[in-house]
């Protein structure tokens, strides 16, 4: 068995509780989709906001989807000028026998432009 990243981003409607959760579950279960993830597998979520996000922890979001025995850490992404803003990254680490060329990488709504090789769809 192989501990493999799944890497994601998306962007938030606003700088609210609501709109980091909503981006957050979206983004987490898009990963989920992707790749057939159980959380059961998850060995350790790593999730990184913009300073301008700073209403609420993504990592809750995570626990609200169930996510209770899995370790979680989130912590304020490098003010870069010029950089996406309300932008909320993560990094899933995930016990799996799939190659790493088998894994599927999640970029969302205004973040596609980071990776948009990696985007599984157009920008909303």
């Amino acid at each position: 068995m192989y501990i493999r990243g799944i890497r994601g981003a998306t962007t938030a409607e606003g700088n609210t509780r609501e709109a980091i959760f909503s981006a957050t579950k979206e983004l987490l279960h898009e990963i989920v989709h992707a790749n057939g993830v159980d959380s059961r597998e998850i060995a350790a979520v790593f999730f990184a906001a913009t300073p301008d996000l700073n209403a609420a922890y993504p990592a809750e979001a995570a626990r609200q989807l169930g996510w209770n025995a899995v370790p979680l850490l989130s912590f304020a992404d490098l003010d870069v000028p010029g950089s996406v803003s309300r932008c909320l990254r993560v990094l899933v680490l995930w016990n799996t026998m799939r190659q790493q060329d088998e894994i599927t990488h999640v970029y969302l709504r205004g973040a596609v432009g980071l990776r948009p090789d990696l985007s599984v769809r157009p920008a909303q």
